[in-house]
């Protein structure tokens, strides 16, 4: 089977209410171009406020049952597309986390995905706002395949992306919010972003699945937002990719038919020794 992923690389502005206008004026737009599983940014009604420690900004949090997430199933159930929506969001329970709402192309949401890696540095005081995800790294079977969803500091962890790779996604989203920091020298900042691609397509190649990544663009507080969203194919190759400085909705057809001749010519998953991979869980 193949499907047209639609990756929404945006700008964010003040007002989350005019965030969540412009995304879904793009979700329409892909949708009308083909895309039918639509994936927008991190924490993409907001500007990102993890720069600093504040706790004002707890105020713009909110639940999966809350307006965004009603209008975005509505939008999802018109234009028949699975959608992944990231949402600042505050639980039941009163905790905080980065998380992404995936919703079936009926508008149902089928499940979320808490961030499970959490940074903490200068201009990324996420440890701040999020408690760590507790929903393990679930893979959702779509009406247009099975997708597995993490969230920007996740993708410098192997271990989740094989994780949803043996759970049998097929493309792996990761919606991200990384950019310069604008005084550093160019040459490590092109180094940062060289390294940030690579790791996903290794991921892509180690699972022998898709992997979509889409980020923000401009400029917000000391951070610059570097763009280049991109989809990767089982083998790397990068497929389609977006601009570093300008909003842009990115597709890519992804030939979901072709993984398992993948997986057959490259036997990762059949050579695999978990018995001797205590270490990873800390046993010895």
């Amino acid at each position: 089977m193949k499907v047209t992923v639609g990756l929404i690389q945006m700008t964010s502005l003040e007002d989350p209410a005019k965030n969540l206008q412009k995304a879904i004026a793009k979700i329409r737009r892909a949708a009308n171009r083909g895309a039918r599983v639509i994936c927008l940014q991190e924490l993409f009604r907001t500007r990102y406020f993890c720069q600093s420690r504040n706790r004002r900004f707890f105020d713009l949090a909110e639940s999966i049952s809350g307006p965004t997430i009603k209008v975005l199933s509505m939008i999802a159930r018109e234009k028949k597309v699975v959608l992944i929506a990231p949402l600042f969001e505050q639980s039941p329970n009163g905790a905080y986390h980065n998380s992404a709402v995936v919703m079936d192309a009926d508008g149902v949401p089928m499940g979320i995905y808490r961030k499970t890696h959490i940074p903490d540095e200068p201009r990324y005081y996420e440890k701040f706002y999020f408690k760590p995800g507790n929903l393990g790294f679930p893979v959702f079977k779509t009406r247009y395949g099975r997708f597995g969803v993490l969230i920007c500091w996740d993708q410098w962890f192997p271990e989740a992306a094989r994780i949803a790779a043996l759970k049998g996604a097929e493309i792996l989203f990761y919606p991200a919010a990384i950019g310069w920091y604008q005084a550093e020298p160019r040459q490590l900042a092109e180094s940062e972003l060289q390294k940030w691609e690579i790791v996903q397509r290794g991921h892509a190649v180690a699972n022998a699945l898709y992997v979509a990544s889409v980020n923000r663009v401009g400029r917000e507080g000391q951070l610059v937002f570097w763009g280049n969203s991109f989809v990767a194919d089982p083998s790397g190759n990068v497929i389609a990719r977006a601009t570093r400085n300008k909003e842009q909705i990115l597709l890519a057809e992804c030939d979901l038919s072709q993984l398992k001749k993948v997986r057959q010519a490259w036997p990762f998953f059949r050579d695999r020794r978990p018995g001797i991979y205590q270490t990873l869980t800390g046993k010895r």
